[in-house]
């Protein structure tokens, strides 16, 4: 890669959670391109390591961390690890998710609070975590926060996703009011219909619906998100803070 985007994060350390598949690995990759080093999270600490592995052998900077986005202690350990080893802390990308799908009636507790703690609490945990330590370097940072168009507009089955998605907005804004004044922004992400393993599921005739209510008439890549995430991240969106940027091509606009 060459060009001013292979510089954009030059220098800058990238903490991602969920880091070790699909949108989150291709972030991890796309950071490491532009010039940081980035340590990926995720609760299979053997698939962060294999990520990570694919990244040095490409003679990028990058370590590979087991972190539980629900457990405090592990986030905390997440983000001190990867300050402590390259330096500093720039960057802070809450990702990791799953889905639970059910309609209300049929859908449990436990799996309606488990999605609210991955996604949400995760989200709270990290940027609390990030945070702090970018407060204590003293060099401001970004935080991005994948949230879903599903934060906008609800998904029939899926209350418990989409609750936690809506909840990340308003953690997103009320989180940049307050790290504004240490020159920590946090913006978030809403990505739609985009081409990874929960697409993939999909059968045929569904996915041609859902891609036939999107404007621009093409499911969504993962480089689509990544790039959306660079550009949050680097000096580019210097001037942005509290925002949500939907990376959905036009869908439920």
């Amino acid at each position: 890669m060459t060009g001013p985007e292979s510089a954009a994060l030059d220098g800058l350390v990238a903490t991602i959670t969920g880091g070790a598949s699909g949108i989150g690995k291709r972030i991890a990759y796309r950071f490491a391109s532009t010039g940081a080093a980035v340590a990926i999270g995720d609760i299979d600490t053997a698939a962060a390591a294999t990520a990570a592995a694919e990244l040095t052998g490409l003679g990028l900077r990058a370590i590979g961390i087991g972190c539980d986005v629900t457990d405090e202690q592990s986030v905390a350990t997440f983000v001190a690890t990867a300050a402590e080893t390259f330096g500093r802390l720039d960057i802070h990308v809450n990702n990791a998710g799953f889905t639970k799908d059910a309609a209300m009636h049929r859908m449990s507790l436990d799996d309606f609070c488990a999605v609210i703690e991955v996604h949400l609490v995760g989200s709270w945990l990290g940027t609390r975590a990030a945070s702090s330590a970018m407060r204590t370097f003293g060099k401001g940072g970004s935080i991005i926060n994948m949230s879903s168009i599903s934060g906008k507009v609800g998904n029939a089955g899926q209350t418990n996703y989409s609750a936690a998605k809506a909840g990340i907005i308003g953690l997103t804004k009320a989180a940049a009011k307050e790290c504004a004044r240490f020159g920590v922004r946090v913006n978030a992400l809403q990505p739609g219909l985009i081409d990874t393993a929960m697409t993939a599921a999909m059968d045929s005739a569904t996915l041609e619906a859902r891609v036939a209510d999107v404007p621009l008439g093409r499911i969504g890549t993962i480089d689509d998100v990544a790039d959306v995430a660079i550009f949050l991240a680097s000096a580019q969106s210097s001037y942005m803070t509290g925002n949500v940027l939907e990376v959905a091509g036009g869908r439920h606009m």
